[in-house]
């Protein structure tokens, strides 16, 4: 199960965002603060791509060269999938579909898929990686964000690299841009 999850993951979130065009009733207060939600999510998003590169597009098994403590992992170990729940919360409140049931049901959604993928893509680091993985476990969390970042020594190779992440994360914006645009639409002739 959590294979096919992970496997899978760029397509789960497919019918929530049909479900949110289909249902859509923005408003301009929805929109504007679904948006903020959105931008904030991919900006995460964006920053971890930056720093954990193209593996973050890896859909066959799990895998990584080495464990990433800079940026954003300095503060939370999964900003990826952080951003995502944001990403697809701040488009429900956007569309404003089904409201709140929509937004709640794919944030719950999210949340034990991305616990489920978490829990295995953990599994491979600690076997992979052993006492470095372990440690950086016990230093950063899961989830919520440290308030100051942790300090690594490995911080000062692991730069980012914002042309790869442009690269990356081109189908997130153009995924983005389609809904957005959608959803202005939808707006506009209500």
């Amino acid at each position: 199960m959590r294979e096919s999850l992970f496997r899978y993951r760029s397509y789960t979130p497919i019918p929530f965002l049909l479900a949110m065009v289909l249902f859509a009733r923005p408003s301009e207060v929805t929109m504007a603060a679904g948006a903020l939600l959105a931008f904030l999510g991919e900006t995460m998003r964006f920053w971890g791509v930056a720093y954990a590169g193209s593996l973050t597009r890896v859909t066959g098994s799990v895998g990584a060269p080495e464990v990433v403590v800079a940026g954003p992992y300095a503060y939370t170990r999964n900003p990826l999938y952080i951003g995502n729940i944001m990403m697809y919360c701040g488009v429900g409140i956007m569309a404003n579909a089904l409201s709140p049931w929509l937004v709640l049901v794919a944030f719950a959604y999210f949340t034990v898929q991305y616990w489920m993928i978490v829990s295995l893509e953990e599994e491979f680091l600690e076997k992979e990686f052993g006492d470095v993985y372990l440690q950086f476990k016990k230093d950063v969390p899961r989830f919520f964000p440290r308030i100051a970042p942790n300090r690594h020594p490995a911080q000062e190779h692991q730069k980012a690299n914002w042309s790869e992440a442009f690269r990356s994360e081109r189908r997130t914006f153009q995924a983005i841009l389609i809904v957005m645009v959608l959803l202005l639409a939808i707006w506009y002739w209500r």
